[in-house]
């Protein structure tokens, strides 16, 4: 175990991944919450891992997550673990036929899937389950909440040697299906009664019933803060952006109605902090990887106390402080569970615009299918392009393609450095990506 964590950097597990650690190994039933950002998907991985067998050519474990985006993630960390088991993810939006494919020549050890893409793949007979004896549900009261309650049960069904049972969630208030089949499972709560420790909450004022005036104005006031504002609607994403960029304010969108290419570039140049600003429906409240987040903004309050606390989980996370701003209209009806008193965020009416982000993401045209690593674009950035370790921030490496931030003052230069170049030996596009 030591050594898997010395690849990914990791020098000391907390509590809850020291306790689940060792309560889902000792035990056949887990129910581990805890709230996002504290490292379940270490948590859970590491004794799964510890159980599976060398060489079986077959799927031992199934991870089911509600969201490509947590899929995928739990995927890279698995992998960046190099534990010698393979681990495949599959996904609604990714080709069916590939995944079919290498199901089917050679099966992953351990296997991170939606719940209706790997219904497919069962009732198509891509893969067997027969011997599969882990299966973790991965924050499950979400994918219940997203209507996966018949395919999760499907899946149950077809897993006959079904032995160990991992159930994951930010949220205490949820009823466990029948179908799980639990009998006397072991219950780990990590989730604070006192809510969010480092939260500060504040309102801001909007003296029109259309906010938008007022969230750019609170922009301004905040500064250059990595912020994620929360929309209830689509629509209201797409709004709230076209606006912001009519001001000349840099952002992204996040949204189910975005392509699965597009959603991915957004969480990452978010992450990598070539967008400072990221606006997104509660599909970015839970279970996804964005660290460091320091404000959240409120445009739309969410209909339930639950949700307004995922959401606000996108902060203050672990052992850091952040801020969350609920802007209201004079008129706007406020729900029971902002009830309590909360101080108002005077707003700076001659603040400037938030200053751009000192960092530009560059796209490379080759991935994981074309056997690039991201020590291969780290080598191949500061031997061909000429850049210092501080020139070079966050590198991820996707199926088909790369994305490394890089300082916006050396993107010019690193482009015609390596115009030419090959990367590994081949040929492909280096250009500025989209925002």
């Amino acid at each position: 175990m030591e050594e898997m964590l010395q690849r990914i950097s990791v020098s000391q597990l907390n509590d809850m991944q020291l306790n689940a650690i060792e309560t889902i190994g000792q035990n056949d039933e887990t129910i581990l919450l805890s709230p996002t950002g504290s490292g379940k998907t270490l948590a859970f991985l590491l004794p799964l891992i510890d159980g599976l067998k060398e060489d079986c050519g077959q799927v031992q474990a199934v991870i089911l997550s509600p969201a490509r985006e947590l899929a995928l993630q739990i995927e890279s960390v698995m992998r960046s673990l190099a534990s010698g088991h393979r681990v495949m993810c599959s996904y609604g939006g990714h080709p069916f036929d590939v995944e079919q494919r290498s199901l089917m020549q050679n099966p992953p050890e351990v296997l991170v899937a939606t719940p209706g893409r790997l219904v497919e793949h069962i009732e198509e007979h891509s893969l067997s389950l027969d011997n599969a004896q882990w299966l973790v549900l991965d924050e499950f009261d979400k994918s219940l909440e997203m209507g996966f309650t018949e395919e999760m049960k499907f899946i149950v069904e077809s897993m006959p040697a079904l032995r160990k049972k991992v159930l994951t969630s930010a949220t205490e208030a949820v009823t466990i299906p029948d179908f799980v089949n639990l009998i006397q499972p072991v219950r780990l709560n990590f989730l604070s009664e006192k809510g969010i420790v480092g939260l500060s909450l504040m309102k801001v004022v909007s003296p029109d019933k259309d906010k938008l005036d007022t969230l750019l104005r609170l922009l301004c006031t905040i500064g250059d803060g990595q912020s994620i504002i929360f929309c209830n609607y689509r629509e209201s994403v797409d709004r709230v952006a076209d606006y912001l960029r009519g001001c000349k304010v840099t952002c992204e969108t996040f949204h189910g109605g975005m392509e699965q290419p597009d959603r991915e570039r957004a969480l990452c140049m978010f992450r990598n902090g070539t967008i400072r600003i990221l606006i997104s429906t509660d599909l970015a409240a839970r279970g996804l990887d964005i660290p460091e987040v320091g404000n959240i903004i409120h445009y739309h309050l969410p209909s339930t106390d639950e949700a307004f606390t995922h959401r606000n989980g996108r902060t203050a996370r672990m052992n850091a402080s952040g801020k969350a701003y609920v802007i209201l209209s004079a008129d706007e009806k406020i729900p029971d569970y902002l009830k309590a008193k909360m101080p108002e965020m005077r707003l700076n009416p001659n603040a400037p615009l938030p200053p751009p982000s000192v960092w530009q993401t560059l796209y490379i045209g080759k991935g994981k299918r074309d056997k690039i690593s991201k020590g291969d674009v780290v080598g191949f950035l500061c031997q061909k392009g000429g850049l210092k370790k501080e020139e070079l921030g966050i590198v991820e490496v996707k199926e088909r393609y790369a994305l490394a931030a890089v300082k916006a003052k050396r993107m010019q230069p690193l482009l015609k450095a390596i115009c030419n170049e090959k990367i590994k030996g081949l040929k492909t596009i280096f250009e500025v990506a989209r925002v």
